[in-house]
């Protein structure tokens, strides 16, 4: 009876119910209003630098600039909409990790392609979400941003409601796997609808918003600042969070893209887990099936305990044989390997047939390190400002062509979350062989100094420490801020034809000390002018 009743709750029901929506279908449809819309915002985005079309086209007025959906490098606005952005698109990452974007007779060779290109395409039907966001047209982007996302939130809806059950977990599978990305879409809608109704109000007030903008933060200002001070001499009391667990700085604010990747990664990982309940379900079942067959195991084991009497005599060789069994199992298991991997397709004439078969998979490893090596070849060669000096071995890790490179980071993402699971799993093999070929080495840990170059997580992880200190430094921005704020005031033009008298109480600097100034900066430019000096 018991049994029954727990067969009823976990067996997954077989569903006939079919939805008149498909997602995968509205995927492919979102994309012509996807493309309208980022024509219009692109043709109200105002261009930094006049270029030659605007003198053929002076209607133009500097119009027609190029979107960015999401600033990896220096974004710390809007981190939490950007945020629930990605977790929208969680359902179509969801697509991408189950191939569900692939058609039905593609090549084993051609679905590294494939998917790039469905990656293209969920990238491109989620664009709208990001550039609604972030465009200097807050008006247009939010009644778009809202029109959109209020279709998809809708389609998702009537998709649950005609049929909320599902093949895989059964009972509301469907709402169980959509709330995340539903409750993501809803505050998308309460957020495009907040920057209408403020900037309708901002409009009605007649209060222009200025456009001039700065790129040092408060929090990073205020971080100079604290640098600046004396520290306390007796230190701060700490509660037991900032003790234990994790002591955070009021004045650092974490940038947009871990926020965003940490949403999305939860998310995914509770769909994830869903996943692994079904698996568990099936598990339990067959746990059931072989308790019911418990009783032909036992009389398995009464007839081994017959057998086991005939060896005892054998016990004291246990020790001895220990290593020698170990020996050979892995040398039986290599053989076995050898035997069905070499020698018998050659004996049975399928020698040839073995090798095609094994073609397909190395030209798809080939193709995604040839993706992988074009991304970090296009990545040095358009998106790095040229070498300072001739005889600099790389380029200054400056940036250049940053809309482009926003415009490519963001398409390029949701490849490489496929490309992610397959990290990890390189990742693991990479340390199970520096392992098992440092297991002797008791002077040396596994994975040591000196090998994390065959740690892919590791690299990005420097990779992306050396963009944040060459890109978001505190102390750096603020510096160049300092700079810019100088070179504006000494290009403002004169509102007056009047002479300036200069304030006596403004800061002096003495002409001495500048000349001092400018002559240790030369010296340290100029090494070699040290011996030139005339001696006092």
């Amino acid at each position: 009876m018991a049994t029954t009743i727990f067969r009823e709750m976990w067996l997954p029901k077989n569903e006939t119910c079919e939805s008149s929506i498909d997602l995968q279908r509205f995927l492919h449809y979102s994309l012509v209003p996807s493309v309208a819309i980022i024509i219009v915002l692109s043709c109200l985005e105002k261009r930094s630098r006049e270029r030659p079309i605007d003198e053929k086209w002076p209607f133009l007025r500097r119009r027609c600039g190029i979107l960015i959906p999401l600033d990896f490098v220096e974004a710390f606005a809007n981190r939490w909409s950007l945020a629930f952005a990605f977790g929208a698109t969680a359902s179509k990452v969801m697509i991408l990790f189950s191939g569900g974007c692939l058609p039905l007779q593609v090549p084993r060779w051609a679905q590294v392609p494939v998917i790039l290109v469905c990656s293209m395409e969920v990238g491109l039907s989620s664009y709208p979400f990001f550039i609604c966001l972030s465009t200097l047209s807050q008006i247009t982007g939010a009644l778009l941003g809202f029109l959109y996302t209020g279709s998809w939130f809708i389609v998702i809806v009537l998709n649950i409601a005609q049929c909320p059950h599902g093949q895989v977990v059964g009972k509301y599978e469907k709402i169980l796997f959509y709330w995340p990305s539903l409750l993501c879409l809803v505050f998308l809608l309460s957020r495009f609808s907040h920057i209408l109704m403020k900037t309708l109000w901002v409009r009605l007030r007649q209060d222009l918003p200025s456009e001039e903008t700065s790129f040092l933060k408060i929090h990073q200002a205020q971080y100079v600042q604290q640098l600046m001070r004396k520290p306390p001499r007796l230190p701060l009391q700490k509660s037991w969070i900032q003790r234990k667990v994790y002591e955070w700085d009021p004045d650092f604010r974490f940038p947009s893209r871990m926020i965003c990747m940490a949403v999305l990664a939860l998310i995914c990982l509770y769909l994830f887990v869903m996943i692994e309940v079904y698996v568990g379900k099936l598990v339990l079942l067959t746990l059931n099936i072989l308790e019911e067959n418990f009783e032909t195991l036992i009389a398995a084991q009464n007839t081994s305990e017959v057998l086991a009497s005939s060896v005892q005599r054998l016990k004291e060789f246990i020790d001895v044989t220990e290593g020698y069994l170990i020996v050979h199992i892995v040398q039986c298991l290599f053989g076995v390997m050898l035997m069905y991997i070499l020698v018998l397709p050659i004996k049975h004439g399928q020698a040839i047939e073995a090798v095609k078969s094994l073609g397909p998979g190395i030209l798809t490893v080939a193709i995604v390190v040839g993706l992988m090596v074009l991304q970090t070849v296009t990545a040095t060669r358009f998106f790095l400002q040229p070498k300072i000096s001739p005889d600099d071995k790389e380029k200054p890790l400056a940036l250049d062509n940053r809309k482009a490179f926003h415009n490519f980071n963001y398409f390029f993402f949701f490849y490489n979350v496929l490309l992610g699971l397959s990290a990890c799993l390189y990742r693991l093999l990479c340390s199970v062989v520096v392992g098992a070929w440092l297991i002797a080495r008791i002077d040396r840990t596994i994975m040591p100094k000196g090998y994390e170059a065959a740690d892919m997580g590791f690299r990005t992880w420097i990779g992306m420490l050396l963009m944040d200190h060459y890109h978001t430094n505190p102390t750096l921005v603020c510096f160049c801020h300092i700079l810019v704020v100088q070179l504006r005031i000494q290009l403002q033009p004169r509102t007056t034809s009047y002479h300036c008298f200069s304030n006596g109480s403004d800061f002096r600097v003495s002409k001495k000390a500048r000349t001092r100034w400018l002559l240790l900066y030369t010296l340290l430019n100029n090494p070699s002018l040290s011996a030139l000096r005339k001696p006092k």
